[in-house]
C-alpha cells in the first residue's frame, strides 16, 4: 500500500485562513526546504479557478521534494497533477475518488475508530485522526480526542495514521511516540516568524522518534 512508505514525517498544511493563495507557492517552497515530507493545500470556500492556480503553483514550487495533497477537491488534484487528495467524511466517497485517481494517494479524515476502520476497509492509503488537542484553525472541530485515543487508533488500523489538531513543536514528539506515522501542523508553522526554521525544528523532533 502506497501510504505505508510515503506517509511519514511532517505533514504541513497550507491553509488559506493564514496564507493567501497568491503566496501558496513561495510558502510551499519554504516548507519543502525545511524538510516537510507532505504538503496539503486546504482552501475551504475558495473559487475553483483560484484554487487550481494555487495548486499548480505549489506543485511547481515543491519540484518533487515533497508530496502534494489537495484537500477535498478531487477535480483540483487531478487537474494540478497532485500526488493525492484528502477527503472529509462529507466529501465524495472514497470509491468514487479512486475511479478518477486510481494511482494517487487518498487519505480520509476520521474522528473515531469506526470511521478509521471503515476508511481502511474501503482502501484509504492513510487516515487522519483528530483533533488531538484543541485547535483554532477549524472552527467546527470535534472535541479533542487526546493521546490515549490516538494510541488506540494507531494500534488497531494497519494504514498510516496522521495526527492532526492543535499540534505544535511542543507536543509533536508526544504525538509521534503515541504511534502516529505523521503529524499534520498548520498554525504553528504558518504563523512562525521563520517558517523554514520552524519546519526544520519540528522535522528534527519527528526524525528523532523514527530513528529510535
Amino acid at each position: 500500500m502506497k501510504g505505508a512508505t510515503l506517509i511519514s514525517g511532517l505533514y504541513a498544511i497550507i491553509d488559506s485562513t493564514y496564507v493567501g493563495l497568491d503566496a501558496a507557492g513561495p510558502c510551499a517552497e519554504l516548507l519543502a526546504a525545511g524538510g516537510a515530507r507532505l504538503v496539503q493545500l486546504r482552501a475551504k470556500g475558495t473559487e475553483s479557478a483560484a484554487m487550481l492556480r494555487a495548486s499548480q503553483d505549489i506543485r511547481m514550487a515543491l519540484g518533487g521534494k515533497a508530496l502534494f495533497i489537495v484537500n477535498d477537491r478531487v477535480d483540483i488534484a487531478l487537474l494540478s497533477g497532485a500526488e493525492g487528495v484528502h477527503l472529509g467524511q462529507e466529501d465524495i466517497p472514497l470509491k468514487e475518488a479512486r475511479r478518477l485517481l486510481p494511482s494517487s494517494i487518498i487519505g480520509v479524515s476520521t474522528h473515531s475508530l469506526e470511521e478509521a476502520k471503515r476508511a481502511e476497509e474501503e482502501g484509504a492509503d492513510y487516515v487522519s485522526f483528530g483533533p488531538i488537542f484543541p485547535t483554532v484553525t477549524k472552527k467546527d472541530a470535534d472535541a479533542p480526542k487526546g493521546i490515549k485515543r490516538l494510541c488506540e487508533i494507531a494500534s488497531k488500523v494497519d494504514v498510516p495514521v496522521v495526527a492532526i489538531g492543535g499540534i505544535t513543536i511542543d507536543n509533536a514528539l508526544q504525538v509521534m511516540e503515541a504511534g502516529a506515522s505523521s503529524v499534520a501542523v498548520i498554525s504553528d508553522i504558518l504563523l512562525a516568524a521563520d517558517i523554514r526554521d520552524k519546519v526544520s525544528a519540528i522535522s528534527a523532533l519527528i526524525n528523532r522518534v523514527k530513528a529510535s
